[in-house]
């Protein structure tokens, strides 16, 4: 039997560090482009996990903030398989964003 194992090193950090970097790069915090950017984020995300061919499924979160000195709190919670399931998150930043992604990895 194959067991599959959510290996936080197989879909690598960089990854989605890069869909970040892509995606919003040096910009400036703009209100406007905030869906814009996150959904270009999740989707790359998820297109670079798919083509690991891995069987999981994925549940990929993105939060951007405007650096104000504002705080934010989050928290997640799940009901899984620790031997199999896991999750990472990343965070990304410039001189005016402050950017969450959060990873799920659920065996299939």
């Amino acid at each position: 039997i194959v067991v599959a194992l959510f290996d936080k090193n197989v879909q690598n950090n960089e990854e989605h560090n890069l869909a970040v970097e892509s995606t919003i790069g040096n910009s400036s915090y703009q209100h406007s482009k905030i869906n814009q950017w996150m959904s270009g984020i999740v989707e790359s995300s998820l297109s670079q996990l798919t083509k690991l061919g891995k069987p999981f499924k994925y549940i990929v979160t993105c939060i951007i903030l405007q650096k104000n000195g504002a705080g934010l709190h989050t928290a997640s919670s799940c009901f899984w398989d620790n031997s199999t399931d896991g999750s990472c998150t990343v965070r990304w930043e410039n001189k005016t964003i402050y950017c969450i992604v959060s990873v799920f990895g659920l065996a299939i």
